[in-house]
């Protein structure tokens, strides 16, 4: 499944994706030609004033390579402003401090990132004094009754990780107007290539860029995509004042390097998960397969609609024990074992083995399988990746 929309925009997603994003504020030539968006490592720039005057004094505030990168993100998610930021993390952590102020309220989806919910019950809840109160959005009447006058803010994670959940964005959005709160949707499973959230009615988009849009497992950061100019400029504010929680310049062109290949990577991903997924529901060892793109996923109609294909990222549930999960885990060589996602090599998660701490921990979100594998299907050959699964499922 291809692309195709525009946005509205004068280029088409993989046109912008491959660097059409020179404008008069922040030419990234600079004079010189590059084809290349140049690296600026100062931190600071000479001061002048007049018709002399710089768009950026000092790297903290303001530095040309990650304005470039910013406004590129910004392009390909359809919004008019885009910010970078040193983690997926400090992207989401920058959206509950500069949204919703101490003694507020949010409202999230029961399925979130292990490190969101950390967020939200030990920093936001227990330090903030935010109430924050999880609901399963895969019913937005659930969304509908939890809101109420006094929250600031809803949020999901669609798809979610590492049950690939998916909630309706639009029908979440409309729940937010009717209350007046803030939406926020954490898109990184889907990336920009896939799901526009923006355009089905969100305030805020925030993509680990760590992920699939850097997508070569060597660059940390996050990016927070917004419409409206009065949040922007909280964020702003947050990112460059109150938190510091900017992008390094060298990462930032490495994000923008990863960009230039999401579209055709994106198709990759999803074709070889299709694969993988296809495999492991015929396989009578595995109990269920959760994939969008597969039409045994509950919500397969919901994401045909939202979303412009499936994306690389599955999980299933393995039939048996986790000792006998642990012996299938070691017996793969072409996945990974490992943390993290979306870059071309294939990873695979256990989070019972993998992360026991957080995964024993009293949780105030839905609950996970002790024998869940989360899988992040890279670009390698898709035979190879079913005969690993193949010889390593007994």
């Amino acid at each position: 499944m291809t692309r195709h929309d525009d946005h509205s925009n004068e280029n088409r997603f993989a046109t912008i994706a491959v660097g059409a994003t020179e404008t008069e504020t922040h030419p990234h030539r600079g004079g010189t030609n590059d084809v290349v968006p140049p690296i600026h490592l100062s931190t600071t720039f000479e001061w002048a004033s007049g018709a002399n005057a710089n768009d950026h004094d000092y790297s903290r505030e303001s530095n040309p390579t990650r304005a470039v990168l910013e406004e590129q993100l910004a392009r390909l998610e359809g919004g008019e402003h885009g910010l970078a930021f040193a983690s997926g993390m400090a992207a989401i952590s920058t959206t509950m401090l500069a949204l919703v102020p101490p003694g507020g309220r949010i409202v999230s989806s029961d399925s979130v990132y292990s490190g969101t919910e950390k967020l939200l019950t030990e920093l936001a809840a227990g330090h903030f004094d935010i109430d924050v109160d999880f609901v399963d959005a895969r019913d937005p009447e659930n969304v509908a009754a939890a809101v109420d006058s006094d929250t600031d803010l809803i949020w999901v994670e669609t798809p979610s990780n590492p049950l690939i959940r998916l909630y309706d964005v639009r029908a979440i959005a409309d729940v937010a107007d009717d209350h007046d709160a803030l939406f926020g949707v954490d898109s990184t499973f889907a990336s920009p290539y896939f799901q526009a959230p923006l355009d089905l009615g969100a305030d805020v988009v925030v993509h680990s860029t760590t992920k699939y849009l850097n997508g070569h497992s060597d660059s940390i950061g996050g990016t927070v995509i917004v419409d409206d100019e009065e949040v922007f400029e909280r964020f702003a504010f947050a990112q460059r004042v109150g938190l510091g929680n900017m992008l390094s310049p060298f990462d930032c062109y490495l994000v923008a390097r990863g960009v230039k290949t999401l579209p055709a990577r994106m198709e990759h991903h999803e074709e070889n998960a299709m694969a993988v997924a296809r495999f492991l529901e015929s396989h009578e060892r595995v109990d269920r397969v959760y994939y969008p793109g597969l039409e045994s996923h509950p919500q397969h109609d919901l994401a045909s609609e939202q979303m412009f294909g499936y994306s690389g990222m599955l999980s299933f549930e393995f039939d048996g024990t986790p000792t006998e999960l642990e012996a299938v885990i070691e017996g793969l060589e072409v996945f990974t074992p490992g943390a993290s996602l979306g870059g071309v090599e294939s990873l695979v998660e256990v989070p019972s083995l993998m992360i026991p701490d957080e995964f024993s921990r009293g949780k105030a979100t839905a609950e996970i399988p002790e024998t869940l594998v989360r899988v992040s299907v890279g670009l390698e050959d898709a035979e190879d990746l079913r005969d690993d699964f193949r010889t390593a499922l007994p």
